[in-house]
Formats: structure tokens, sequence, C-alpha cells
């Protein structure tokens, strides 16, 4: 049934409009090119995450940011005519690029014809873009990398994939620490739009420098990996082959990723001749950052300060508890007018006197970055629970870190302290999908993409041993059952590629690990010059 039937009741439509949600986020692809027609359904819905129960605490959330993005938060700044700011982004663009007839042409046609969906997507998208249009900016970066975020995620900062991938900008952890993301037991830095966006942005920068400014390679790279880009390219040149985005092999995914950004590029640059009204807003930020001494309870800020929980959790996404990281980051993201109100409630905070301590003793070949490993946090946070200056550790010595922290018992506000618990609990990512159907698909393939078994599928789903599927039906996959895949072990080394600037300093402090190691693995010393495309070796486990 196509996406765009009106149903009667709102239920339904409650349940469409997340279908469609779902349909266009990360990872949506076609089963065969070109791009299909306006008259042709949407694409089939890819495997991908969702929460349980999902229809009642995403509706809440999208309430909570359309309120943070409503006018009337900045109604004290419209007399300040700043100017409109898709504009200031369109006058970034640089790349888009649809040709009449082209695969991005009907992208852009698709987005297009769905003014509600966009109206969605944009709302979420409303609170966050001014500071993305100034990171854009003050990386020198194409205005079209706002758009990222709808074609990965639907501007969703909960939005999981089943590749793992979380986050507005759909980061996998690995790729997230290398850019300076923080994910502890407390926090998760890829759904921190402010965090994710400066880290996303920074390895977008990276990508564009990689591939001389391609920047068709280079959204290419972010969906697909940059060692597959690039070897895709050089077997190309190799064999003395162009090596542009058209001519490389890439899986049918990222063929089609790229030009729905050049679609989406057209659509804001070109609204009329896709008959989409482009929305106008003020050049004026809707949000402000706070910083924090120390760990903070959300819940009674909330109360303390007026702010909507709903709002504050949709603004700080990437928080799993009620209080923030007690190692880090010490920052809060509210509504711009509610800054003050904030501020003069936060001395009268203390989050720490509920955070339980474990620790760890050091035992011989331990590391800081082994230990962080081990214990899923980092050697910033182990630094700094424990006053560490440098790496040196001792055998014996005992490190503590930050348990589960534990609301207040009695509080006057436990039932703000039952609303978060429900809005994470179905809002952050479970081990469970649902994966659609789709047209040649038997029990035998899609228990064999998930590596579960047939008969597993058939017991989740209440499937007899006869029972037929059909194209359309969704099944519930457990990612948690006895042969379900757990998450890949972090590898045990990796290749760098020596930018211009790099030294081997910076190059050490950016991954967290030693000097003298960095040297070692590479057969390098300290006057030894380094140069751009020079590849180095890391071990992720510490010293190897």
């Amino acid at each position: 049934m196509p996406l765009t039937t009106r149903f009667q009741s709102p239920l339904h439509r409650l349940l469409a409009s997340i279908l469609l949600v779902l349909t266009i986020a990360a990872c949506a692809t076609f089963d065969s090119q070109p791009a299909p027609s306006l008259e042709s359904e949407p694409p089939p819905l890819p495997p991908f995450f969702l929460r349980a129960e999902l229809d009642d605490p995403f509706q809440t959330i999208d309430d909570a940011v359309r309120r943070v993005g409503s006018l009337r938060r900045v109604k004290e700044l419209e007399d300040d005519d700043g100017g409109d700011l898709w504009q200031r982004l369109v006058d970034r663009f640089s790349f888009a690029y649809c040709p009449d007839g082209s695969q991005a042409d009907q992208w852009a046609r698709w987005f297009g014809d769905r003014p509600d969906y966009m109206e969605r997507v944009l709302n979420r998208a409303q609170p966050w873009l001014y500071d993305i249009a100034s990171q854009i900016e003050a990386r020198d970066l194409p205005g079209e990398l706002a758009l990222l975020p709808i074609v990965e995620s639907a501007y969703d900062p909960f939005a999981y994939s089943h590749g793992r991938a979380s986050g507005a900008w759909q980061f996998l952890s690995g790729t997230a620490r290398d850019f300076g993301i923080e994910i502890n037991e407390f926090y998760d830095g890829r759904r921190d739009v402010y965090a994710a966006t400066r880290a996303a942005l920074d390895y977008l920068l990276y990508l564009g420098n990689r591939f001389d400014q391609d920047w068709e390679l280079a959204l290419a790279a972010y969906n697909a990996g940059q060692g597959r880009v690039h070897r895709a390219v050089q077997r190309n040149l190799a064999r003395g082959r162009p090596a542009t985005f058209s001519d490389i092999s890439l899986p049918r995914e990222t063929r089609a990723y790229v030009p729905k950004m050049h679609g989406l590029g057209c659509l804001f640059r070109e609204p009329d001749r896709f008959g989409f009204e482009l929305p106008q807003w003020p050049n004026q930020p809707r949000l402000a950052r706070i910083d924090l001494d120390g760990p903070t309870d959300i819940v009674m800020l909330s109360a303390r300060s007026g702010l909507d929980l709903a709002e504050l959790l949709a603004l700080n996404a990437g928080l799993n508890r009620h209080l923030t990281s007690p190692t880090g980051p010490h920052h809060l993201i509210v509504p711009i007018d509610l800054k003050d109100s904030v501020l003069d409630v936060l001395p009268t905070l203390n989050g720490a006197d509920s955070i339980v301590w474990h620790e760890i003793t050091v035992r011989r070949g331990d590391t800081l970055s082994g230990l962080a490993q081990r214990h899923d946090t980092s050697v910033r946070a182990l630094r700094e629970a424990n006053g560490l200056n440098g790496d040196m550790l001792s055998i014996g010595q005992v490190l503590r870190l930050p348990g589960n922290g534990v609301p207040p018992e009695d509080s006057p506000y436990a039932d703000r302290y039952q609303e978060l618990a429900s809005l994470q609990q179905r809002l952050l990512p479970t081990r469970r999908f649902q994966h659609q159907v789709r047209p040649g698909e038997s029990l035998w393939l899609i228990a064999r993409q998930y590596r579960v078994s047939v008969a597993d599928i058939q017991r989740w789903n209440g499937l007899g041993g006869n029972s037929l599927i059909r194209p359309g039906q969704r099944l519930l996959i457990h990612m948690d059952s006895p042969g379900a895949p757990t998450a890949a072990p972090p590898a045990r080394s990796i290749q760098y590629t020596v930018r211009s600037g790099d030294s081997l300093w910076l190059i050490a402090r950016r991954h967290q690990v030693r000097l003298a190691d960095l040297m070692r693995w590479n057969g390098l010393n300290e006057g030894s010059v380094l140069r751009p495309g020079q590849t180095l070796t890391i071990h992720r486990g510490g010293s190897a």
C-alpha cells in the first residue's frame, strides 16, 4: 500500500507517518535502477531499528522538538532581521546537480511530492540548523551537508540502525571515537546532536580533503567507508579507467545515497522547479549550550527551572540516565529563552551524591587504553575520574569508575523520574528489530541475514511450519537470542593516513596512545619526518 494513502483513524495516521519516516531514514535503497518515478511506490522499507512501543514516545519527542523550534521561543529576537536561515545555507551550496530525468532529479521530485514528511523532518532539524550552519561555515564546507541527516536518519537523534550506527548523523562507535565523541555508560555522544554535528563535519572535512574535494566520492565514503571507496578508486586507476563516483564499483545502497543528496540539494536550491515550498526561518539561534561543573540531575533541573522534561531529553538525547556523565562531557543543551532560568537553578543541584562508584585493580600488562576498552569507557574518562595526568599505571593501583546513578529515594519528583525512565526505555536502542519482507525473500534468507534460525523467527512471530510470508509483512527479530550476532569486537589496529599538518605527537594524542608506542609500531623515531598520505599503524588495545 502506498504510504501516501490517507487513513481515517488517528492510530492509522500515526502508523503511516512512522512507516514513512523509517522508509526514508538511514540506508533506504531502491531495488532497481533508475530511481522510481513519482507514480511508483516509495522504496521498500529496509531492515531498520524500531523502538519498543515507538508511537507514543516518538510523538512526545517530536512535539517537544516542535515546541523548542517554535517562533514564540525567539519573539524577542524577531525585530533583529538577520535574514533567512535557509537562504544562508543555500548560498553555500556547491555540488548539487540534477539533470532532467536523472536519478537525482527523481529523488528531488520524490521528496518534493511529500510535503507532510518533509515538514516533520524539518521540524526536528529546526532547533539545530543555526548551529549546523555556523559549523559548516567555520569549516568552509558545502551547505548541502546540512541535509545529510535527512538521508541518514530523518533528523532523528534516537535513530539506530541494525548495523549499529546511531544518532542523527549515524555514526558507528569506532568512527565516532576517532573524531572525539565520548561514549560511556551514562552518555552516547552519537545521539548528542551538538557533539555529533562537530564530529560529523570534522569527518566530512577530512573526507573532502582526502578525495580532493570530490564530494560525490566523499559522501560515498561517509556511507560505505573511506577504505572501500579508496580501494575502488585505486583499482580503476590501476586499470587506466576513470575513477569518478559513476565509474567505480560501490554497493547498491551507496549508489542511491549520493543521488539522494544531490536531489535534496536541488530541492532546496530550486524549490519552484519541484513544487516545494522552501521554509523561511529567522537566522537566529534557538538553543544555548550550558557548561556544567559535574554530574547534574536533569529531572531536578527540569522541575526547578520550568523546562519540560521531554524537551530536555529531546535536546540531550545522548543521556542514558537521569544524570549527566560524571566523567563528561559536562554540558547541556537548553532552549535559548530558558538559559537564564537554568543557570539560576544549577547551583542548587548536586548530582554527584547519587553516583555509585566501583573499583578496578591494575594488573600486569594493563594500560589505560586497554582498561578503557575493557570497561566500555574512554581514556579521558578514566583520567578524569582518577585525577591522572599521564598514562603511567602501577600494578595493584586501584582506579574507580562511576556505576549507575540511583534516583534519590522518597523524591517529590518521583513521577518525573518515572516519566524519564519510561521515555528512555522506549526511545533508546534495544536488541529488537522489525524487518519488512521484500519481494523474493524467504524465511531462510532473512534468518541468514540476521544469523538466527528459521525456527526462531517463526517462534517470535507466531508462524507455523507451513506459514507463508508476503512482501510488506513485518517480522520481529530478537538480536539478543542465543546464536545471534553480538557487537563486533573493536579492531585491534587501524591504518591511519597522515594529513597535512599532522605530527607524531598530534596523532598520538588524537588516538589516545603513547608517543613511544606510536613510533615503535611504525619503526619511527623523534627525528622521523611524516609525509601527507603516509600510512601509520595504530593499535587500539594499548601497547602491542
